[in-house]
């Protein structure tokens, strides 16, 4: 299983250390009981959007913490194990990929929204304003999500074509304070903060401190990825 992992370029400690961990024994289970890729990403979308219509239709509390939490996480595990069981039954496919990406998009934007309808419903807010804050998360996530997506696509496509400036390769070895500075922007910090439901005043404060953090990461990748994509030249056929 650790023989099908993708590259630790531009991921988080959670992710390298944890989510994956977690999605290898869910990848060799399906596998083992005859599970297809596509059949986890299933299972992860059920999982996940679960849990963010726990968020939406339940009042929080020390008990909805725990379910929509473990649901969330549980979720992104087998998001993980999707394409570690693909890559393990040689199944990857462009049809895989639009599926995997299609949950994982719908999600990004159904979460915060989640959150609207929550804080609208549940929350004494002490001011509306509060209900622009998931406003901000989920514009800033589905830019990184997005952005992310668009530029990986477009150096792939410049490398296939024989550019040899700025769509370099993949690194090997990323550092780990890059690993470890990502920490704010990883969906599986933002899944286990979905604990502080318990206590709503505290699930507020660090739910708005994730948002700034994407937030100001969503700006630094966007001037980062336009550099990368502006020093790619394509030789002329």
């Amino acid at each position: 299983m650790r023989g099908v992992g993708k590259s630790s370029r531009g991921v988080s400690l959670y992710s390298r250390w944890i989510n994956r961990p977690l999605g290898r024994p869910a990848a060799a289970a399906a596998l083992v009981v005859g599970l297809r890729p596509n059949h986890v990403t299933l299972l992860s979308a059920v999982l996940t959007y679960s849990g963010i219509a726990v968020i939406a239709l339940v009042s929080p509390g020390p008990g909805t913490a725990v379910v929509v939490t473990c649901l969330l996480v549980l979720g992104f595990a087998l998001d993980s194990a999707d394409g570690q069981l693909a890559r393990l039954r040689r199944e990857a496919s462009p049809a895989g990929e639009w599926l995997d990406h299609m949950v994982d998009c719908v999600k990004v934007v159904a979460l915060h929204a989640a959150v609207l309808i929550s804080l609208y419903r549940f929350h004494d807010l002490p001011v509306e304003g509060w209900l622009l804050v998931p406003l901000a998360f989920q514009t800033a996530a589905v830019v990184i999500f997005c952005g992310g997506l668009l530029t990986d696509k477009l150096l792939s496509a410049a490398r296939a074509a024989g550019d040899t400036t700025g769509a370099t390769g993949r690194e090997a070895s990323p550092p780990l304070w890059r690993a470890l500075v990502l920490l704010p922007v990883d969906y599986g910090v933002v899944c286990w903060s979905f604990l502080l439901l318990a206590q709503a005043s505290w699930f507020r404060v660090g739910y708005a401190t994730l948002a700034a953090a994407h937030l100001l990461f969503a700006a630094a990748f966007a001037l980062v990825w336009y550099r990368r994509v502006a020093a790619v030249t394509v030789p002329r056929r």
